[in-house]
This record gives structure tokens, sequence and C-alpha cells, in this order.
């Protein structure tokens, strides 16, 4: 039996300068979200409406989860090269965003019961000076978005330069891998909670556009329901996320089933077959996997499997355990 623990993993996987470029775009959007929120929040009190409070308490979860995903940003640099985190310290950012997650559930059932009590109980509407304080929040939400969509190219083209940089040097293969590369949990929910931020910016707009011309103030706690509807949908699918990645639920990835076939498909390959197979993610685009072989070739090598396996520069760290069964009928 051959047992093999290789391992090409460095906490630069953890800390680039993608993540650096995402830690300055977050914590810039985090400053701009909250002194937006506190007038919103503030004006939506005085003008009464449901909407544009609604609208400011969306920006408030949303000045939270961002704060989160600059801290994980910073936690994890500040930890990255401390030896007690076995596979780095990228799972921080990760349950930054689960946290961020929790939170904007609370904050859904806020709105929504604040509106229903508005349908029940209407209160006068300024409506021009509440549209301006919308319109001033939606064009923040914009500006934010600009800010983190260039932090995520920035990103982007870096892992894209190394990716490249690693098969002009390495591997020296064709083979794409469109699942998952270079993909940034932390940041993607910082940048999808913008965009839903910015919708329910639109639909306050319209709630008191449609109040101010027609004097349908009930659609504005209606529009109040839909933004909460809004961010529970976005709350639920970055929970899905961020807890697929905390309970390392990957078992279902392409990647296994490409690990599986080079190992069992191989050149040389003699009746060699997987008998146990573990993948998990330890970065944005980095893998671990725990891989037990079968075979009936008295040569194959731990080595040899995984030169096999060096298509997949995502694998990042590998075990591998091979047992002889000379007898193929076995």
């Amino acid at each position: 039996m051959h047992v093999d623990n290789l391992s090409d993993w460095s906490h630069d996987h953890v800390f680039d300068v993608g993540n650096r470029a995402a830690e300055r775009g977050t914590r810039m959007v985090m400053w701009i979200t909250a002194a937006t929120m506190v007038v919103e929040i503030v004006a939506g009190w005085w003008f009464n409406s449901m909407a544009l409070l609604a609208d400011g308490w969306h920006m408030s979860s949303h000045a939270v989860a961002i704060g989160l995903s600059a801290f994980a940003y910073a936690a994890a640099r500040r930890y990255a090269h401390d030896p007690s985190f076995a596979f780095g310290t990228w799972k921080i950012e990760v349950l930054g965003g689960f946290a961020s997650a929790i939170f904007l559930l609370g904050v859904a059932a806020l709105m929504v019961t604040g509106s229903v009590e508005r349908i029940f109980s209407p209160q006068p509407i300024h409506y021009r000076e509440a549209i301006v304080i919308a319109v001033l929040g939606l064009v923040v939400n914009i500006v934010c978005a600009f800010i983190l969509g260039d932090a995520h190219e920035h990103g982007h083209d870096h892992h894209d330069h190394v990716h490249d940089h690693a098969h002009d040097h390495g591997h020296g293969h064709d083979r794409g891998h469109g699942h998952d590369r270079g993909h940034d949990l932390n940041l993607r929910s910082a940048y999808l909670h913008v965009l839903a931020d910015a919708a329910t910016s639109l639909l306050a707009i319209v709630a008191l556009a449609g109040g101010w011309l027609y004097g349908w103030a009930w659609l504005d706690p209606v529009m109040g329901i839909v933004g909460a509807t809004l961010v529970g949908i976005w709350a639920k699918g970055l929970i899905i996320d961020t807890g697929r990645v905390l309970l390392d639920r990957e078992m279902d990835h392409p990647l296994v089933e490409e690990i599986r076939a080079a190992v069992e498909t191989g050149p040389d390959n003699a009746g060699t077959r997987i008998t146990d197979l573990h993948v998990w993610r330890v970065g944005k685009a980095a893998y671990s996997c725990a891989i037990s072989v079968v075979t009936h070739d008295p040569g194959l090598t731990p080595a040899q499997l995984r030169e096999r396996l060096a298509i997949h520069e995502e694998i990042v760290h590998t075990t591998i355990e091979i047992q002889l069964c000379p007898n193929r009928d076995a």
C-alpha cells in the first residue's frame, strides 16, 4: 500500500492582489452606504414614507453586510500565515457572508411588519421630498455597484494572469475549467446586495411617484413588502451559497467526476478504481481531495496519479492511498 500526501498549497491562494482590491472597494462602499442610510431613514421618518424607510433599513443591512465583508477580508489577510489554519483563512470571508445573510432575514421580517402596519393605518406622505431622497439612494447604489464591479474585474484579471502563467510553466494543456474559477463569494455577496438595494430604491421611487401623481397611497406599503421579498430572496440565496462551502458540500461539483475520470481512465489503467473520494473547497478556486484507490497495477504510485490530476490546477492539496489487489477478479 502506498500513501502519499502531496500539496502545492500556499497561503497566497487565500489573500492575493484581487482580495486587496476587493477589501478597498468594500470599505469605501461601506462608508458611502452608511452615510446614505442615515439620510434615508431620517427622511423616511420625517416625510412619512414606508417605502423610503424600507429602502433605508435595507441600506442599513447593506452597510452591515459590506462592513462584514470588509472585516472578513482584513481578518483573512491578518491571519493568512497563521499555521493554526490548516487550509488558510478564506472561510472567514464566507462566514462573514453567511452572518450578513442571517441578519438580512431579520431585516426583511421587520420591513414586512412595518409595511403591513401602514396598509391598515395609512399616514400622510410628503411625496416630493421623499422622491428626492429615494433618487439619491439609487444614485449611491449605482456608484457602489461600479466600485465593487471594478474590484471584481481587478481580481478576475489577476487570477487569469496567474492561471495563464501556470499553463505556460507547468501543465501545458488546453483544457478549460469554467466551474467556479476565481469565484469570490464574499465580493459576490456584496455586489448582489448592492444590486438588490438598487432594485429596492427603484421600487420606492415607483411607489412614491404613483402616490404623488395618482393618489395611490397604498402603493407605498405594498412596494415596501415587495422590497422585503427581494431582500429575503437575496438572503436565502446567500445562505445556500455560503452554507454549501461552510458545510463542505462539494461532492456534486463537476470536479469530482473529473477526478474520478482522470484516475480510473488513465492511459495505462490496469483495473484501477476509486473506492473512497472526498473533495472540499479550501479557497475561492482551490480544492483539496483525499483519494483511496484499489489497483491491479503493482507499479502504480501516488506520483503517477497526481500527474494525471495535474490538468486540474484548482486541486492544491492531494492525499492518495493505493491498495494493490493482485487478483483481477477481486
